[in-house]
């Protein structure tokens, strides 16, 4: 089955074939470590995690996403707290690991931070100065724009609309108003490194083009990220890293997804709308989070909204439900042999249309709870699971999500236990009013009781 995605670069819709057979890699911008995430840092590794997911089942994947250890906004969180940068990203990264845990994103195959990668971005900006694609000035190395005619490729802006959309630094030691900072000065109590060019630090996009050089060579297959990087960063990496490699291609498929806005908002702190992803899983299982943002198609924007999250939570307790009532029991296991639909892969190789995925998964789940005979149930409630597991879901045991959700509103599964087994004692002995009102007050905890012949089970609604 042939893999199509929406390639940036050529505003087309393209079949995937990688440089060499066999083998993908891929770079997705990773997380900037001075706060923690927010919904919107959520989106790109859940939605690149989906696709390394996918691309694992053909292909030998070497998958990069980057740390950014040194930042401007690092060095002024540090210094309002008095701390080194080195404590303050370490702290930030425990938390954005926590939460990508949390959501079911895979670790990357590489994980490289900008401070352990100096000398290979020190070595990538003193071949652009030796080829003559950027300079020297004041303490500064920026590139030259005018050494690169395609520069504005990427995201198809013209000159002008380039210069205004970066609102540029107006600055004396600039040629071109446009061109940008490869390597600044660092004064004495700001980090630094030795470089030939004086103590310093890189500028925001050299350090991803060096890092992909590094990790998986000149030319890179798939290149991911929101679409706010469109430009200036991966324009600007485009610029460097072809230069660098004397007009090699430095990605051959951009991918990018859309942005996140909150009950039809921009996030913005000054409106105080930004939603942190660990806020977000105290209310709910990360899983359900992770569920409510592949509900729209990755390029499209997505509006986020208690609805959104309240509704991922009933489609899994329908899914799971329809598990727990086929037999299937225990964590999602790699060894597990069933095979995902084929409905569900032809979704995703439609460019990851997640949207289509899920509703294939429900149609099955419908499928699965109107299935009378048990083995055939069985079979398509296995088949369910692994189609599911292509987008990070249904990983858990089927009675456990439900124990844990039950627990997250408030009671423990042996206090729910115990009050469905006091109401059977009392369905028993026909005291029907008094077991009423336990399943009413289960009811007011979200909890249902499900009667059926192999006695009582209970789980979450929301």
């Amino acid at each position: 089955m042939t893999l199509y995605l929406h390639n940036t670069l050529t505003r087309s819709r393209e079949r995937f074939e990688p440089s060499n057979p066999g083998k993908v890699t891929m770079y997705v911008c990773g997380p900037t470590v001075y706060n923690f995430a927010h919904i919107g840092n959520a989106r790109p590794p859940v939605v690149f995690d989906v696709l390394a997911r996918l691309l694992r089942r053909t292909y030998d994947l070497t998958y990069a996403r980057n740390v950014t250890d040194v930042d401007d906004k690092i060095n002024a969180a540090a210094n309002a707290e008095g701390i080194d940068i080195s404590v303050l990203t370490a702290r930030y990264l425990a938390a954005y690991h926590e939460d990508m845990v949390a959501l079911g994103v895979l670790p990357p195959d590489v994980e490289p931070k900008v401070t352990e990668n100096m000398q290979p971005i020190i070595r990538m900006i003193e071949t652009l100065v030796a080829k003559g694609c950027a300079y020297e000035a004041d303490g500064h190395v920026l590139f030259s724009v005018d050494s690169f005619p395609a520069y504005g490729r990427l995201s198809g802006r013209d000159r002008e609309e380039l210069i205004a959309g970066a609102r540029v630094e107006v600055a004396p030691y600039k040629k071109d108003p446009a061109d940008f900072v490869l390597w600044k000065p660092s004064p004495a109590e700001i980090v630094g490194w030795k470089s030939p060019w004086g103590r310093g630090r890189p500028g925001w996009h050299i350090e991803c083009s060096a890092m992909a050089e590094t990790h998986l060579g000149a030319t890179i297959d798939i290149h991911g990220g929101g679409q706010d990087l469109v430009f200036p960063h991966h324009e600007n990496e485009v610029a460097q890293s072809t230069c660098a490699h004397a007009g090699a291609a430095y990605c051959r498929y951009w991918v990018h997804n859309g942005l996140i806005h909150v009950d039809s908002e921009k996030m913005s702190k000054s409106i105080g709308n930004v939603l942190l992803v660990r806020d977000l899983l105290a209310e709910a299982p990360g899983e359900a989070v992770r569920l409510g943002l592949l509900t729209a198609h990755y390029r499209q924007p997505l509006d986020w909204s208690t609805d959104v999250l309240t509704d991922a939570q009933q489609k899994l307790d329908r899914m799971y439900g329809a598990l727990r009532a086929a037999g299937v029991s225990g964590p999602r296991s790699d060894n597990d042999p069933a095979e995902p639909p084929a409905s569900v892969i032809e979704a995703l190789h439609d460019d990851l249309n997640s949207p289509r995925a899920l509703a294939e998964l429900f149609t099955l789940t419908r499928e699965v709870n109107s299935t009378q005979d048990a083995a055939e149930r069985l079979a398509k409630a296995e088949q369910l699971r692994a189609g599911a597991g292509l987008l990070g879901l249904l990983g858990d045991d089927p009675d456990a999500w439900f124990v844990r959700a039950a627990a997250a509103g408030g009671l423990t599964e042996s206090e729910i236990d115990a009050l469905v087994a006091q109401r059977q004692l009392l369905r028993e002995q026909r005291s029907f009013a008094e077991a009423d009102g336990i399943r009413d007050r289960l009811a007011r905890e979200h909890i249902v009781i499900e009667d059926g012949a192999a006695g009582a089970r209970w789980r979450r609604i929301r």
